[in-house]
């Protein structure tokens, strides 16, 4: 090969190099985005849960979100107060205030007062047991015991008590959903922690058929509905259902007549022993 020829093939490959790289500059003006640097330090102020409870998808997106001034340090159940206080300080903003939310089971029905009309065996998590007859609970809805809540809580929020309920703590639960997730029942509900009228109850069998699988559970008397402020409670399938959206008219009054203990008035721990005994279930 000439001189020249080599000389034309490096202006060649100079040329088409020289072509890509303003191409690459023009397009990283192009689409350049800037990022605030206070992300990374935001981030570095976050747990690092990426548990979701804040609604934005992880910590990062949790960060990107304060820093745009689109959430407050208070939504973050993860954090502690002094925490959430030491961000605000960082970034200049007020720590807001949050709704605390919490995990609580449609279900009363533990070892103690639900009907267990056959024993299962296999592998110990609920979602092999409801695979299988249901787990062989008399009610079909019921809470099966076996702990796939308690396993999937990475708070330690939940244990199960002496009847196979579990008990959540609002103290350390955040919200995250992965029990509503973990219930092959579709037991939990998120919450806020201020609604305290709760039914404890999924079945959707009427009067007698219902009381006969559960002694908890609700029997479609309509007492607490005529009770409670006008439409905050219907009755539906023979269940009782709690309009939350006019939660503002609630009052323990609603629960004083039920004859199973299926509607309740909660403080503090849903299934601790001094609740069961106060909603009127069976100690």
């Amino acid at each position: 090969m000439t001189i020249g020829a080599l000389l034309l093939s490096a202006g060649i490959l100079g040329g088409v190099g020289l072509g890509f790289a303003v191409l690459i500059a023009l397009a990283h003006r192009r689409f350049y985005v800037f990022e605030d640097p206070r992300i990374e330090a935001v981030v570095g102020f976050l747990p690092g849960n990426n548990c979701g409870a804040c609604g934005f998808p992880g910590c990062r997106g949790f960060g990107e979100a304060l820093v745009g001034g689109a959430t407050t340090p208070a939504t973050c159940t993860v954090m502690s107060p002094d925490q959430r206080e030491e961000m605000a300080q960082f970034l200049g903003v007020d720590v807001g205030s949050a709704n605390q939310r919490v995990a609580r089971l449609l279900c009363a029905g533990g070892r103690d007062v639900a009907v267990q009309e056959a024993d299962y065996v296999g592998l110990g998590t609920c979602a092999a047991a409801a695979a299988v007859a249901s787990g062989g609970k008399g009610c079909t809805w019921g809470c099966l015991g076996l702990a796939d809540c308690e396993r999937s809580c990475d708070f330690d929020a939940i244990t199960m008590n002496d009847v196979g309920l579990p008990v959540v703590d609002p103290v350390r639960c955040t919200a995250c959903g992965d029990c509503v997730e973990a219930c092959p029942k579709d037991l939990f509900i998120l919450m806020p922690l201020a609604h305290q009228l709760l039914v404890q109850c999924r079945n959707l069998l009427d009067g007698d058929a219902a009381t006969a699988v559960c002694q908890v559970a609700c029997n479609g008397c309509r007492r607490c509905a005529a009770d409670a402020a006008p439409d905050l409670i219907t009755i539906q399938s023979g269940l009782a259902i709690v309009d939350y959206d006019r939660y503002d008219l609630a009052s323990p009054d609603a629960i004083t007549r039920c004859p199973t203990g299926a509607i309740v008035w909660i403080t503090g721990a849903q299934f601790s022993e001094p609740a069961r005994v106060l909603q009127g279930a069976a100690p």
